[in-house]
């Protein structure tokens, strides 16, 4: 995919292999486990394991067809993240995270922003992504920033990267036109 691409804020950069643990340890913490937690993105309630692995994340920043964005702190360590993969005339947009500790300040939405800045210099026509049915509060926010259900649903892939059940899960698909 495209990296030339100026970025709105210093602070945010294309992922590099070099920040494969990082990234893993970010995700990890947000989605899964105590430390998830003290943020409001956590899945430790639906799934057991964890949310991804060192080969899965580094398969995603080396992918010709995808970006991995990230958010940096005064330390240069990875605050958030957000993964961008290229399908035809939309960018599907997934693993959006931000520290657990420094959520609800902004960090996501800007990221998200940037996200839809990047796919308009692609000339895509819109951001699709999958977020699990019954996250009620997760799915509500991405409706205030313009991102509204199609309809679809897909099946959660159960032996894959991002878990172990609780119960069954399917993801509802929401799109924002661009």
């Amino acid at each position: 995919m495209n990296k030339d691409f100026v970025f709105p804020q210093a602070n945010m950069r294309f992922a590099e292999l070099s920040d494969v643990d990082a990234l893993v340890k970010l995700v990890n913490s947000a989605y899964r486990g105590e430390s998830s937690r003290q943020g409001w993105t956590t899945e430790a309630d639906l799934l057991d394991g964890i949310r991804t692995h060192p080969e899965h994340m580094s398969h995603q920043i080396n992918n010709d067809t995808s970006v991995m964005m990230v958010v940096t702190g005064k330390d240069d360590s990875i605050n958030a993240c957000v993964y961008l993969e290229d399908r035809d005339e939309k960018l599907y947009l997934g693993m959006l995270t931000v520290q657990p500790d420094l959520q609800d300040r902004g960090i996501g939405k800007q990221l998200m922003q940037t996200a839809e800045l990047y796919a308009k210099l692609l000339g895509k026509k819109g951001i699709q992504m999958t977020v699990i049915s019954l996250r009620d509060e997760l799915i509500a926010w991405y409706q205030r920033h313009g991102y509204q259900p199609t309809g679809e649903t897909q099946p959660f892939p159960v032996g894959q990267a991002l878990g172990d059940p609780r119960r069954d899960l399917e993801f509802m698909v929401l799109e924002k036109i661009l």
